[in-house]
């Protein structure tokens, strides 16, 4: 009677994101990312089997972390020094970490991600001639003007709306537009190298990504086995 009752009863509906590493907090995956799943495959590929034992383990993820953002940031700081130009900013912290914390979600997919800055940029400059302040200082130095205000106002919230209406959301592009936006970076010359930095940055995502054995997309993020709608409730 018992079985009988047990085979009855509806399972439980999987939690969101579960087999895919980005959902709940589990004793594989520990900060409920995918980052597990990246230092496993790259200690495989080096053969670490010591390691390899203790890949989920916190403070492992935590050298791997300061190791990985050190590395990727500092190839494009260095290519910064050696052109003279703003291959790096601070929009592409956020994307490195997303790039492997939850690389095979949507807004670390290599077209969500280009696709997403280039929005926040060109929306940006956009607001500057709408505000004439293309050629004006940055706030840093200026202050915020009222032009400024709505310069700034107007490119993230262009940027979020067409982020959303291109399937591109990309949290990271939101401080891109106001780098851009708040004249920090706003020379077209330097509009381009910063696109620049997007792509190379997202070229090394798809090297390590792709190492360590994660199934990153090479540009488009991955299609989700269709969703089904939760039981009702009892």
């Amino acid at each position: 009677m018992a079985e009988r009752d047990r085979q009855s009863t509806p399972a439980a509906a999987e939690p969101w994101g579960s087999g895919r590493g980005y959902g709940p907090i589990s004793p594989r995956h520990p900060l409920g990312g995918e980052m597990t799943d990246v230092v496993r495959g790259i200690f495989t590929r080096l053969r670490l089997p010591w390691l390899l034992q203790r890949y989920s383990k916190i403070p492992v993820l935590a050298v791997f972390s300061c190791v990985n953002g050190f590395v990727s940031i500092g190839l494009m700081a260095a290519l910064a020094v050696v052109t003279k130009s703003p291959f790096v900013f601070p929009s592409l912290g956020p994307t490195a970490f997303l790039f492997f914390y939850t690389p095979t979600a949507a807004s670390a997919a290599p077209r969500t991600t280009i696709l997403g800055h280039s929005i926040g940029i060109a929306v940006a400059y956009m607001s500057l001639l709408i505000t004439g302040l293309t050629h004006a200082g940055p706030a840093t130095a200026t202050g915020v003007t009222l032009a400024r205000a709505i310069a700034a106002a107007l490119s993230l919230g262009l940027t979020a709306g067409l982020m959303v209406l291109a399937r591109a959301p990309h949290p990271p592009a939101g401080a891109t537009t106001l780098i851009v936006s708040l004249g920090i970076l706003s020379r077209p010359p330097m509009l381009l190298v910063l696109l620049g930095g997007v792509v190379l940055l997202t070229l090394q995502a798809i090297v390590i990504n792709r190492l360590a054995g994660v199934d990153y997309p090479l540009w488009a993020p991955r299609q989700a086995r269709p969703e089904q709608d939760p039981p009702p409730p009892p």
